[in-house]
């Protein structure tokens, strides 16, 4: 076990992005300092955790220097960028070799709406091929680490992003979430990991080009006021439509809720012991804390396992046969990865069920809603078992045995995707190893301050654990 981190008496400390912007704006130390500070933190880590792909150090002190940053509550802050969102200046290579190493031309709009907090991208983090699998590792590359133990996964597809919170390397992080992909490296690496509703933020390039979006834009933290500061720039910079409206949440309410708890996953498989302790010792909280829970059944058919999959293939197999139109004309097929070309063919043996998938899915939606009829909040683990080491889902393993143990691993996160429902994992347990265990709290379509002043209340109850030592 080798346990890192960059944690120190520089002056980023232990300070949350809104402790450092505040800082900086109280004139305590610059945006230089922070940035230098940060990129001192991340040559710390970096050889163990292997989270960042593109450094761009050199723009990045520029700004810093110039303090050319929008004047966001984040301002100044240094972050890094997602590698599957174009960010201009830097090549945005999805995880895979079959895209090319070229500069993107533009910001993506929703670039623009993270960049109107004011964050300064030092970087770009890492992602596995597309972000189709749950821990961020490859089969041409050393995987990203879990610094909470560098034996084990630091969960995926924002596996990188995690990765250099957890560690202590940066304050915040973008991160994007298509299956899970903010919450599980959120719960594998002890962060908060908030997922907005569908149309809370601007669409992503690819999600706008699927039949259904399931891909949602926000970032990784280690307190809950910076994702609730995050959320609040967001809509100022462009108000969702057709949804209430959202401004900064800074604290619990005094409203009591109603709680589902989902006690198994939705393969019908058990719990392993300390997610299930996890589990319950959160109803127990949630309960002291004058919330009620009731245990209720997974509220969605066990063949919504069937239609995402079926989904989550045909999205591989339109990368692989239209990566050129959807991702670079550079795009090369012949060096995709063998898990998304294993995904690919699984499109190609049941095409024919697609129509029926996509029924399934918007029906399944109906059927995920309703449970909202007569709960606020639907809590369950956000992972079935705890953190795996790397290789157990291993890319360039057995496809039918790694999708397996995928399928059993993320079985609470995705119908959020297809819902569009906001979710949140937050870091309120550890394991018997003493790794960080995620609880899963959504609730409905554009419900994000429910949620919100439910996390404040949880973080002031149970404060979050952070690497030491």
């Amino acid at each position: 076990m080798k346990r890192v981190h960059a944690f120190g008496d520089d002056c980023l400390g232990d300070l949350d992005g809104v402790g450092v912007a505040r800082a900086i704006a109280a004139g305590e130390f610059t945006a230089l300092d922070a940035a230098t500070a940060a990129f001192a933190r991340i040559d710390k880590v970096e050889p163990a955790i292997n989270a960042i792909v593109v450094d761009d150090r050199e723009r990045a002190l520029a700004r810093a220097a110039a303090n050319k940053f929008a004047p966001g509550t984040l301002r100044g802050v240094p972050s890094v960028i997602k590698n599957n969102t174009l960010f201009e200046g830097l090549p945005t290579m999805h995880g895979s070799a079959a895209v090319p190493d070229v500069p993107a031309t533009v910001n993506e709009p929703f670039t623009d709406q993270l960049l109107a907090s004011g964050m300064n991208i030092v970087g770009a983090s890492t992602l596995p091929a597309f972000g189709l699998t749950a821990t961020t590792e490859f089969v041409d590359r050393e995987p990203t680490r879990n610094p909470w133990n560098t034996e084990y996964s630091a969960g995926a597809s924002s596996g990188g992003s995690a990765a250099l919170v957890a560690a202590g390397a940066l304050p915040i992080a973008h991160a994007n979430d298509g299956g899970g992909s903010i919450r599980i490296p959120a719960a594998a690496c002890g962060l908060v990991g908030f997922k907005p509703s569908r149309g809370r933020v601007i669409a992503s390039v690819e999600g706008e080009a699927a039949p259904i979006d399931i891909i949602s834009n926000g970032i990784v933290s280690r307190s809950v006021r910076d994702t609730a500061h995050f959320l609040a720039d967001s809509q100022k910079f462009s108000p969702a439509k057709k949804m209430p409206a959202l401004g900064l949440v800074e604290g619990p309410s005094d409203r009591r809720l109603r709680i589902a708890a989902l006690t198994q996953p939705l393969t019908g498989a058990l719990l392993d012991r300390d997610t299930n302790d996890a589990l319950y010792a959160n109803i127990e909280l949630l309960q002291s804390l004058g919330h009620k829970v009731d245990l209720v059944p997974v509220p969605v058919d066990r063949s919504y396992i069937r239609d995402f999959t079926e989904y989550w293939s045909l999205l591989a197999f339109s990368l692989e046969f239209m990566g050129k139109r959807l991702i670079d004309k550079g795009f090369d097929r012949a060096q995709l990865d063998q898990f998304t070309r294993s995904l690919s063919r699984n499109f190609v043996r049941n095409f024919w069920r697609t129509p029926f998938a996509l029924r399934g899915l918007k029906r399944q939606t109906k059927k995920f809603r309703a449970v909202y009829e007569n709960f606020d909040v639907v809590l369950s683990p956000t992972l079935a078992h705890t953190t795996p080491k790397i290789g157990y889902l291993d890319p360039a393993g057995d496809f039918d045995e790694i999708f397996d143990r995928l399928v059993r691993y993320v079985s609470f996160t995705p119908i959020n995707n297809t819902a569009g429902t906001p979710a949140v994992s937050l870091p309120l347990a550890q394991s018997s190893d003493d790794l960080p265990i995620g609880l899963h709290y959504c609730t409905d379509l554009g419900q994000e301050q429910t949620l919100l002043e439910l996390c404040f209340e949880l973080e002031a109850a149970q404060p979050f654990a952070r690497i030491q030592g």
